[in-house]
C-alpha cells in the first residue's frame, strides 16, 4: 500500500465515494419495486434514528483518530499511533454496547414520538421492530468507523475507500434478496422485509471491519517495536475525548435536521392540517429515504474532499503553514461548488424523468424532490467548512453555528410550513426552507469568524465565482434549450434513460468545456493545456 497526497486521496475517496453511491442510488430501483412508499417510510423512520444514535457512539471516532494519528505521524511517532488505536477500541466497545442498550430497549418509546397512534399506515409498532433490527449494527459500525480513520490518519485512503465498497455490496445484496424473499416468496409482513433490509448494515460493516483489520495487518501499522516517544495514556484518552466529542456533537446536530424535520413534517401534515395519512408517508419517504438516496450521489464530492481534507490540513497545521491550510480549504470550497451545484440544478430541472427511472410514477415525489435536491447543495457546502475548522480544532465555533442553524430550522419548521400551506404550495417546502436557512446562516457565521478571528481568506475563490456564475448560466439555458428539442413528457420508464443520458452529455458537456477554457479545472487539479 501506498499513501496518497492530499488531491490525490480526495480524487481516490470522491471515486471510490460516488461509486458507492451509485451502487446505493441504483438498488432503490428494485427496492422501491419490492416495499413501496410506506415500505420507505418505515425504512427512513428507522434508519434516520439509527444515525442518530450512531453518531453518538461513533461519529467523532473516525475523524479524531484521523486527526491524532495524522499529528503523532508528522512527529514520527509510530508508538504512539498505535496505541492510540488501541485505547479508541477499548472505548469505542464501552459506549457501543451502552448504545445499542438503548436504542434496543427504548425503540417503542421512539417511534411513539414519530407517530403517535396514527393509523391507516405504519404504527409505532411496526418502527419499534425495524429500529430493534438496525441496532446490531451498533455493534460493529463503530469498530469500522475507528478503523477507517486510523488508516485515513497514515494517509492510506484506498483501503478506507475499498471497505466502503465492500460494505456497501454487501448491504444491497441483503437489502434486495432479504426484502425480496420475505415479501415475495414467504409472504411476510412488510415490517418483516424493511427489518431485514436494515440489518444489512449490520452484515456489511461486519465484512468491511474484517477487511480493514487484514489491510492494518499487512501494512505493519501495529508493528511488535515501534519507534516514537512514549505518550501517556491519560494524554491519548484526553485527546480522544477532546477531538470526538466536537465531531459526535456535529454530527449529531445534523442527524438532528432530518429527524427534527421527518417529526415535525408528520406532526405538522397530520395532526394540524389533517392531510391523508397516505400522503404524509410519500412525502415523508423522499425526506427519509428516496430523496436523501439521490442527495447522496451528489454529496459524495464534498465527502470524498473531507476525507482526504482533514488529515492533510491537519499536516499543515501542525507544521504551522497556514498559508497551505487556506489554499486547502479554497480548492475544497471550489471544487464544491464546480461539481455539486450543476449536479442539483440538473437534478431539480429534471426532477420527473429522474424520479421515474429510479422509483417509477409517484404524484407527491417530484414535487417535493425539486426543492429537496438543494439540502444536497447546501449541506456539501456547510459540511467542507464545519469539517475544515474541525480540523483546525475550532471547535467552539463549530458547535455555535452549527447549533444556531438547528435551532433557526426547528423554529420555522411549523410556521414555514404553515405558510406553504396558506399559499397554495406544498407543505414540505416550508421544512426544506427551514433547512436551507438554518445552514446558511450557520455557514455566513463561520466564514465571517474564519476570516476576522484566523486571517482566512477566500480572494482565490471569489475571483473564480464569476465564472462558476457564467457556466452555471449557461448549463441552466442548455437544459431549457434543449427541452424544446429532445420531449420527457413520454410515460415509457426506459426511454427516460437516453433521454437523460442526452441531457446529461450535451449539459455538463458544456458546462466543464466553459471551466476548461476559462481556467477553473486547471486551477483545481494542475490541468494543463497543450500549447500549439
Amino acid at each position: 500500500m501506498k499513501k496518497n497526497s492530499f488531491m490525490e486521496g480526495a480524487v481516490i475517496a470522491t471515486l471510490g465515494i460516488i461509486f458507492v453511491k451509485v451502487i446505493g442510488l441504483l438498488y432503490v430501483i428494485p427496492f422501491n419495486a419490492i416495499i413501496g412508499e410506506r415500505g420507505g417510510a418505515l425504512y427512513g423512520y428507522a434508519y434516520n434514528i439509527y444515525m442518530l444514535f450512531l453518531a453518538v457512539s461513533s461519529a467523532g471516532f473516525p475523524f479524531a483518530i484521523s486527526k491524532i494519528t495524522s499529528e503523532y505521524s508528522a512527529k514520527g511517532n509510530e508508538l504512539a499511533i498505535k496505541d492510540t488505536y488501541a485505547i479508541a477500541t477499548k472505548i469505542i466497545l464501552a459506549i457501543s454496547i451502552v448504545i445499542f442498550l438503548l436504542l434496543f430497549i427504548f425503540a417503542p418509546q421512539i417511534g411513539y414520538l414519530i407517530i403517535g397512534k396514527s393509523t391507516g399506515g405504519n404504527t409505532y409498532r411496526d418502527i419499534a421492530f425495524v429500529i430493534r433490527m438496525v441496532s446490531f449494527a451498533i455493534l460493529v459500525i463503530p469498530f469500522l468507523s475507528v478503523s477507517k480513520g486510523f488508516l485515513q490518519g497514515n494517509k492510506y485512503i484506498q483501503p478506507a475507500t475499498d471497505s466502503q465498497i465492500i460494505e456497501q455490496i454487501v448491504r444491497v445484496i441483503i437489502i434486495i434478496v432479504g426484502s425480496y424473499l420475505a415479501l415475495r416468496v414467504f409472504n411476510l409482513d412488510l415490517k418483516i422485509a424493511v427489518g431485514i433490509a436494515v440489518s444489512g448494515a449490520f452484515f456489511g460493516g461486519l465484512v468491511a471491519y474484517l477487511y480493514l483489520r487484514k489491510k492494518i495487518k499487512r501494512a505493519n501499522l501495529l508493528k511488535e517495536n515501534p519507534k516514537g516517544k512514549k505518550v501517556s495514556k491519560k494524554e491519548i484518552v484526553r485527546k480522544i475525548i477532546n477531538y470526538s466529542i466536537p465531531f459526535i456533537i456535529v454530527s449529531l446536530i445534523y442527524n438532528l435536521y432530518n429527524t427534527v424535520d421527518m417529526i415535525l413534517v408528520s406532526r405538522t401534515m397530520k395532526d394540524i392540517l389533517n392531510i391523508n395519512v397516505n400522503q404524509v408517508e410519500s412525502v415523508l419517504s423522499v425526506f427519509t429515504t428516496w430523496g436523501v438516496k439521490l442527495n447522496n450521489i451528489i454529496l459524495a464530492v464534498t465527502t470524498g474532499l473531507t476525507t482526504s481534507l482533514i488529515p492533510n490540513i491537519v499536516s499543515s497545521f501542525t507544521k504551522g503553514d497556514m498559508k497551505d491550510v487556506n489554499d486547502k480549504f479554497n480548492k475544497a470550497l471550489q471544487c464544491t461548488l464546480l461539481v455539486i451545484l450543476p449536479a442539483t440544478i440538473f437534478l431539480s430541472l429534471l426532477v420527473n424523468p429522474v424520479w421515474k427511472i429510479f422509483y417509477g410514477n409517484s404524484v407527491y415525489g417530484p414535487i417535493v424532490y425539486k426543492l429537496f435536491a438543494y439540502t444536497a447543495l447546501f449541506g456539501g457546502l456547510h459540511s467542507v467548512i464545519v469539517n475544515t475548522l474541525q480540523g483546525l480544532s475550532k471547535y467552539k465555533l463549530v458547535i455555535t453555528s452549527v447549533l444556531i442553524g438547528l435551532i433557526l430550522n426547528t423554529i420555522f419548521d411549523v410556521p414555514f410550513m404553515l405558510l406553504a400551506h396558506k399559499l397554495g404550495l406544498d407543505v414540505s417546502y416550508g421544512a426544506i426552507v427551514a433547512a436551507l436557512l438554518g445552514y446558511s446562516v450557520s455557514m455566513i457565521i463561520s466564514l465571517l469568524v474564519l476570516h476576522k478571528k484566523y486571517g482566512f481568506n477566500f480572494n482565490d475563490t471569489i475571483k473564480k465565482l464569476p465564472g462558476y456564475i457564467v457556466s452555471t448560466i449557461i448549463f441552466v439555458l442548455s437544459i431549457v434549450l434543449l427541452k424544446y428539442i429532445v420531449p420527457m413528457d413520454i410515460n415509457s420508464r426506459l426511454i427516460q434513460i437516453p433521454i437523460l443520458l442526452i441531457y446529461g452529455v450535451v449539459s455538463f458537456g458544456i458546462y466543464f468545456v466553459i471551466n476548461y477554457f476559462n481556467g477553473n479545472l486547471k486551477a483545481l487539479f494542475n490541468i494543463k493545456r497543450r500549447k500549439k
